[in-house]
């Protein structure tokens, strides 16, 4: 079964934690907010150590950020095989 990164609950729930696109950019160690935007807005691929990175500051496990149908989410050809 495919599976797809669900880039809305990862938005939502950034949100719901009050973190700001910037706060996540500083604890995923990029320089500026614009690398963490192009992952939360699927204009670039998320691998799997940085989703499970994403995860862990968001407080939730890996498997709560992938949904089984495409919605504002980004196809992840890593667990597909």
């Amino acid at each position: 079964m495919k599976r797809y990164i669900d880039l809305a609950k990862i938005k939502a729930l950034r949100k719901q934690k009050g973190l700001t696109q910037e706060d996540m950019a500083q604890a995923l160690g990029y320089e500026t907010a614009i690398g963490y935007h192009y992952l939360e807005t699927g204009k670039r691929r998320i691998t799997a150590e940085r989703l499970a990175d994403i995860a862990a500051i968001l407080g939730v496990t890996v498997d709560e950020l992938y949904a089984d149908e495409p919605t504002s989410v980004v196809a992840n050809p890593a667990i597909n095989q």
